[in-house]
């Protein structure tokens, strides 16, 4: 046997015995750790024979699954698309879905990768929560992750790595965290007794902190309240670009949305003015505004318009309550950081006028909105969807009808929370822990 056969045979055998590891161990793509010096010459040699053992179509790497699967998958860790026959988002990831189901087979991920058509096993697709198609969930025990990234094989792989592996992990050097911080934009600490962390003042430990926007924040458990909301609230950065997805997200921090839409192709200063306003008011008012509000901007006014049902002038600042689609807009426009906080602290104070909201008046406008276009709005999932009348759907042409079934994708799904149960365990009065983090595993 040659000596490079002999070291592919070597590392085979420490991956076999390796067993579950961190996410952040993994090279990209990989399901478990390698000795980077021999990993491009072993990867490519397992490779190549394991395609001389298997059919030519990766497909292969993929299993269909049936009704049974929910009594066959046991302790296994399952990446699964459900899909609609039908469904041209369906379609176009299926050759995506492949190639990912390949690099885990290869790469000696734990994860297997499984497909489940959710028209014929409606009942199974239902208990697991699948509201649109495609659907993207990891099944790891009793949990059900939900993947709302890009579609794309290395985010998928890169999620289903992470999602994987323990949602806690330990981090015994400022070396180590140095290298997960630099990959996170949001990162969340558990300190125990003792901390290696440099540049952190705590008063008191053991505590939990959140690394973002260039700075860190600690949890007061008197002022924040609940771990889990205070998490939950915090998962995003201070200020986003904000579109139709991360508004669903938003939604369930309980916070109002507060965005200046935009033309991002203009340049001019009333558009880049009003942008840096209400990143100014992120950062510099964090303290008054941030347990109530989420700033960013939004690209356009097409989306906004479809879920305002409004004719907003570009660029404009409007701030959204996403648990009952109340809006507020200023009575003149902003032009300085000023305005921008008088506005808002009138939304505090309750002296601006909201409008929309989700009253009886406002849903059957909402059916007639929906009946003569074509963009999908996705709802806040504490909102109860609008039941579409006979007499509404007879309003839509058939291309409209197929738009909408096109476009389905995360409508009206349920986010997982089960990441968020999990961290909630760990409390500041646990003191078994030293120094751990945990990384947000739910998407985007």
């Amino acid at each position: 046997m040659t000596e490079p056969a002999q070291a592919c045979d070597r590392q085979r055998a420490l991956l076999t015995g390796a067993g579950p590891q961190p996410a952040s161990a993994f090279p990209s793509g990989l399901g478990h750790p390698l000795n980077m010096a021999a990993t491009g010459f072993c990867y490519t040699l397992a490779t190549a024979a394991l395609l001389l053992l298997v059919p030519a179509s990766v497909s292969a790497f993929v299993e269909e699954l049936t009704d049974s699967f929910k009594e066959d998958r046991k302790d296994d860790i399952w990446l699964v698309d459900f899909y609609a026959p039908w469904c041209g988002h369906c379609k176009k990831l299926e050759p995506v879905w492949n190639e990912v189901g390949a690099e885990m087979r290869i790469s000696g991920s734990p994860v297997r990768v499984g497909k489940m058509d959710a028209t014929v096993h409606s009942g199974l697709a239902s208990e697991y929560g699948v509201r649109g198609f495609p659907t993207i969930k990891l099944l790891k025990g009793e949990m059900a992750y939900n993947y709302r990234g890009p579609r794309t094989k290395g985010d998928i792989i890169e999620f289903s790595n992470r999602v994987a592996g323990p949602l806690i992990r330990p981090l015994p050097s400022q070396q180590m965290f140095d290298h997960v911080q630099k990959r996170h934009s949001v990162l969340f600490v558990y300190v125990g007794v003792e901390s290696t962390l440099k540049y952190v003042t705590l008063n008191e430990v053991p505590a939990v902190l959140v690394f973002k926007d260039s700075t860190y924040f600690v949890y007061d458990e008197y002022e924040d309240g609940d771990l889990s909301s205070w998490v939950n609230k915090e998962r995003f950065e201070g200020y986003l670009h904000v579109d139709g997805f991360t508004l669903y997200e938003l939604g369930d921090t309980g916070k109002l949305v507060a965005v200046a839409v935009i033309d991002e192709k203009n340049n001019s200063a009333e558009h880049m003015g009003l942008k840096s306003i209400v990143q100014d008011v992120a950062k510099n008012y964090r303290d008054h505004f941030h347990r109530d509000f989420q700033f960013g901007h939004m690209d356009g006014n097409e989306y906004i318009n479809s879920l305002l049902m409004d004719e907003l002038s570009v660029p404009t600042f409007v701030v959204l309550n996403t648990s009952n689609q109340q809006y507020f807009l200023p009575s003149k426009p902003i032009t300085s950081i000023e305005d921008m906080v008088q506005f808002i602290n009138s939304i505090l104070d309750g002296t601006a006028e909201a409008q929309g909201g989700d009253g009886l008046l406002q849903r059957i406008k909402r059916i007639a909105y929906d009946a003569k276009s074509t963009v999908v709005v996705f709802r806040n999932k504490q909102q109860k969807p609008v039941a579409y009348s006979a007499l509404g759907l007879k309003l839509l042409r058939t291309d409209q009808i197929n738009a909408r079934n096109e476009m389905t994708s995360f409508r009206c799904q349920q986010q997982s929370k089960a990441w968020l149960k999990t961290f909630g365990h760990v409390t500041v009065k646990q003191r078994e822990i030293d120094l751990t983090f945990v990384i947000r595993t739910v998407g985007y």
